[in-house]
């Protein structure tokens, strides 16, 4: 195989620079701004994002997944509780989202613990689904060994069959979780490498370990 040199592949950036001022306090309503504006452009897939998880053997894994809900209690996405990285979150469940729009030239960096979310709000997103992708969850065992591609299509098959005048019932091993957000990063891309960053973090009382409010810095490049 030839040795390929990649050194030159670069591009400048050259979006409106980013200012503390300019920032609102709350980490999820910035997220929401930014959010709004990646619907608005010609993204696709906007709500995709990289889910980074740990195993107990410190192996990091990451993943795209897409985000389906959020609000100041977390961020929600589904997938199989038993693939790896239901696995890997069962062992550690500190995890670190990334949401990247090179269109934008944004980033955002959200870090955090993840819990299951209640299995009445699984239900309904799942039952929410196409059918067929209800089909696709049912039969799934994500993540594991499959002999083949006909081995897959010929267990969906037979589910939609079985399946065909009566509801799919969501399978104990597929549901959503959610990441309770410790620290957010947002990226604005800038002329020279000499990029924006800034850090939100939770600032806690000493006494009581409660969250007060979010102290804001910038980072350099």
């Amino acid at each position: 195989m030839p040795n390929r040199d990649y050194q030159q592949q670069r591009r400048e950036y050259r979006s409106p620079s980013l200012r503390k001022k300019a920032l609102n306090q709350n980490p999820y309503q910035q997220f929401q701004q930014w959010m709004d504006d990646a619907c608005a452009t010609d993204i696709l897939d906007p709500t995709a994002m990289t889910l980074a998880t740990v195993n107990a053997a410190g192996q990091p894994h990451a993943r795209i997944v897409l985000l389906k809900a959020f609000d100041e209690q977390g961020f929600v996405f589904y997938t199989h509780y038993q693939s790896e990285k239901g696995q890997d979150l069962a062992q550690n469940p500190l995890a670190c989202l990334l949401f990247f729009w090179p269109q934008l030239d944004r980033q955002i960096r959200i870090e955090g613990k993840v819990r299951q979310i209640e299995p009445e709000a699984s239900d309904r997103y799942f039952h929410s689904r196409p059918k067929d992708s209800q089909l696709a969850a049912y039969i799934s065992q994500q993540s594991q060994p499959v002999s083949s591609r006909s081995t897959l299509e010929q267990r969906f098959q037979q589910a939609k069959q079985q399946f065909q005048s009566s509801p799919i019932p969501r399978p104990e091993h597929w549901g959503g979780y959610r990441l309770k957000a410790t620290t957010f990063e947002f990226w604005q891309g800038q002329p020279n490498r000499l990029h924006d960053r800034f850090r939100y973090q939770i600032e806690t009382n000493a006494e009581n370990h409660q969250a007060q409010n979010w102290q804001i810095e910038r980072l350099s490049p």
